[in-house]
């Protein structure tokens, strides 16, 4: 499933005029119609765009010598018919670079246009403790070993995004809050392309939550579906919210900090210094120090280990029968459910998808939590929302931010002209 973003319009309402807008607008139609099926052929593109079959055979010609596209073979049309080359999307010099960066550790997903994966990992990073300053230094570094990781696997990186927890200024690039990192307008793509060097190619920032529900729309367990929801299960609880078959933004692109939704006002003091806060009710921090407050997240002299060892811990006590662990995570569930009937009263998803750790323990947290979003939901049964798990793990917004790399390369293959043409 392709994720299809708004196209920009100039001032006035007008859609961008001249042979050159033009003839880039048809190059990302042709790279669409490609992205969403194995193969065509040229008759079969002009169908599909509405555009003349020299048109099409001309911006083929130029994606062909971009190595862009490539021709898989020759397809015979009836008994007697001429033969039609058919074409894919190709692009395997052309890579596409997706981080994160998140309270507890650093994720990486390298890919290329066609979707060949180059670099895939996470390593453990104490974020919140060492500081913006050693933070970046690491995320460079890390960037680094995938860049040229990716450069041995052929592809050139044409862009990276980064996935932060926070508020974030995407048109700037800048963190102008992320709580849980304690970091307050942070200029995260000047500093990141300052440690990658004068060369360095592009680099965004976004919300982690935006990014993995992007990742789950495309190609998650609910891939496709218009209306969906996604909950990070991380130390904070983020939102990304797909309305229409668009990822919704809100005014200022602020949108999803449902983890600051205020639904105890008796409860813990956040991240953020409010009162009661949904993540504070469902977060890992949360669950970790219900489960195992031996090993709670902030204890001095205490490592910060693989969120996956946590919440592996917890599933052999939940499989166990731990009685403390499953009255967390009963208790956690249950929360789940109260926030998630608020966000399904607000925008009527058709499914909530949970990440993170939440997806981890599904089987424990999923049955408290559907219960509490059958009663709540006001709608209910009509509005048919449920809770489903992703397949996607901690590596959702990595993933995510790579495919916004992709997306930009399609919306404007143009912008890959200044990069050097590979070796025929």
């Amino acid at each position: 499933m392709a994720y299809r973003p708004s196209r920009s319009r100039a001032p006035g309402g007008a859609a961008p005029t001249g042979p050159a807008t033009l003839r880039r607008a048809n190059l990302s139609l042709v790279l669409r119609e490609l992205r969403d099926h194995t193969s065509l052929s040229r008759a079969e593109i002009a169908q599909a765009t509405g555009l003349h079959r020299a048109t099409v055979s001309n911006l083929m010609a130029e994606l062909l010598e971009r190595r862009l596209v490539r021709e898989v073979g020759v397809e015979h049309v009836g008994a007697i018919g001429r033969p039609r080359r058919a074409v894919a999307l190709h692009g395997a010099h052309v890579g596409a670079l997706g981080m994160e960066i998140n309270v507890d550790y650093i994720a990486v997903h390298g890919t290329d246009l066609s979707g060949r994966s180059l670099v895939e990992r996470r390593l453990v990073h104490d974020a919140m403790g060492s500081g913006p300053d050693s933070a970046v230094r690491r995320l460079g570094l890390v960037a680094k070993e995938a860049v040229e990781a990716m450069r041995r696997a052929g592809a050139v990186p044409s862009g990276i995004v980064v996935a932060v927890p926070g508020l974030v200024d995407v048109t700037r690039g800048v963190v102008t809050l992320a709580p849980n990192l304690h970091w307050r307008d942070l200029p995260l793509a000047e500093q990141l392309s300052s440690i990658l060097g004068p060369r360095s190619v592009p680099v965004r920032v976004d919300n982690d939550a935006n990014l993995a529900a992007l990742a789950e729309y495309t190609s998650g367990v609910a891939a496709g579906t218009p209306h969906l929801v996604y909950l990070t299960g991380e130390v904070g609880v983020g939102g990304g919210i797909i309305s229409g078959g668009e990822l919704l933004r809100g005014a200022d692109g602020f949108s999803g900090e449902v983890g600051h939704l205020r639904v105890d006002p008796n409860g813990d003091r956040c991240g953020c210094g409010r009162i009661g806060c949904w993540e504070t009710k469902v977060g890992l921090a949360a669950l970790v120090r219900a489960a195992m407050p031996e090993q709670a997240y902030g204890l001095p002299g205490m490592p910060v280990p693989d969120p996956d060892e946590r919440v592996a811990d917890i599933a052999r006590g939940l499989a166990s029968g731990d009685r403390r662990m499953m009255t967390a995570v009963a208790q956690v569930g249950e929360w789940l459910g109260l926030g998630g009937s608020i966000l399904a009263n607000l925008f009527n998803p058709r499914v909530i998808v949970i990440g993170g750790y939440f997806a981890s323990l599904a089987q424990w947290l999923l049955p408290h939590a559907q219960d509490q979003l059958r009663r709540l939901v006001v709608a209910a049964p009509a509005a048919q929302c449920r809770f489903v798990a992703s397949t996607l793990g901690f590596g959702a917004a990595s993933r995510g931010a790579a495919s916004m790399v992709v997306n930009h390369i399609i919306d404007d293959p143009t912008i890959l002209y200044s990069l050097p043409r590979p070796a025929p």
